[in-house]
């Protein structure tokens, strides 16, 4: 017969560990369980890189105790979470509509010491996450939240929230590349979903184009552009679902209002009705 070794011994802390451990922690899987780093960051807290940290320099008290396992699953309605000796709540849900500009990144901390996005909303005095991403070279619009569950919602492919951009390309495009940008291209991750795109001006040897995708995978359009034998000299985000810049001006923000979020929590069919840009130009900041 032949011998096989038993696996390393693991400890448990989801929640049918907590079951079977009695005591305080000892619940019924109500859906509200998470670990204690998400509840954290949930709360509005902070991100979850903070919330580990607050959690391992033992700042966080669940039902009295020091808890410093960032992992440990907790049900938020019914254990008593303290931070820095203050009781956890959720806090008001807030959601901004950020104009980035080229040369900011999307993290809450970068380790170049290059600018980042918080650098820019500092009078907010709540923890808020990017929805999705620009690169450092890409600007446009950014909603940042405390709302996870509104987040994932709009980055979640199967939602097929549209995403608009001016692209400046390097070369001068044919009508048959750019009909290979609107059925698909191939790219490492798979092929692409069909896109709206639209020429919009041909400038000497550059191609404009407006782009509108319902994918958020990282570096598309620019991946999408190498594809057809092109490159991205210049990218901006211009709309998300039906979410234009309005009045805010470059490096500023402003929070949503409520029929835009209406909007982007429960869009019309497929094709949105989005508000054709008319831009013949890439957004300045006087132009917005």
């Amino acid at each position: 017969m032949k011998w096989i070794p038993k696996k390393p011994w693991r400890q448990k802390t989801g929640p049918v560990a907590r079951k079977r451990a009695g005591g305080a922690d000892s619940v019924q899987d109500t859906g509200t369980q998470k670990t204690l780093e998400r509840i954290l960051s949930k709360a509005g807290a902070g991100s979850r890189t903070q919330a580990r940290s607050w959690i391992h320099a033992g700042q966080v008290e669940v039902n009295g105790k020091v808890i410093q396992n960032p992992d440990l699953w907790v049900d938020f309605k019914r254990d008593r979470i303290l931070l820095d000796g203050k009781p956890l709540t959720k806090r008001r849900h807030i959601y901004i509509l950020l104009y980035k500009p080229t040369g900011y990144i999307t993290t809450f901390k970068d380790p170049e010491g290059r600018p980042t996005v918080y650098d820019l909303i500092k009078e907010i005095d709540q923890f808020v996450s990017p929805v999705g991403r620009l690169d450092l070279d890409t600007s446009g619009l950014l909603i940042m939240t405390n709302d996870t569950q509104f987040a994932e919602r709009l980055t979640n492919p199967d939602h097929t929230v549209p995403k608009t951009y001016l692209l400046k390309c390097s070369t001068l495009l044919s009508d048959d590349a750019l009909e290979q940008l609107r059925i698909g291209v191939e790219l490492s991750d798979g092929p692409t979903r069909p896109a709206d795109v639209r020429r919009v001006r041909d400038s000497g040897k550059y191609t404009h184009l407006e782009m509108t995708i319902t994918e958020g995978r990282n570096r598309q359009v620019r991946r999408m552009l190498e594809a057809v034998g092109s490159k991205v000299l210049k990218l901006v985000r211009t709309q998300i679902g039906t979410v234009t810049f309005g009045d805010v001006k470059i490096g500023q923000w402003r929070e949503l209002e409520p029929e835009e979020l209406a909007s982007l929590i429960s869009p019309p069919a497929v094709n949105r009705a989005r508000k054709q840009v008319q831009t013949t130009s890439f957004p300045t900041p006087t132009q917005t």
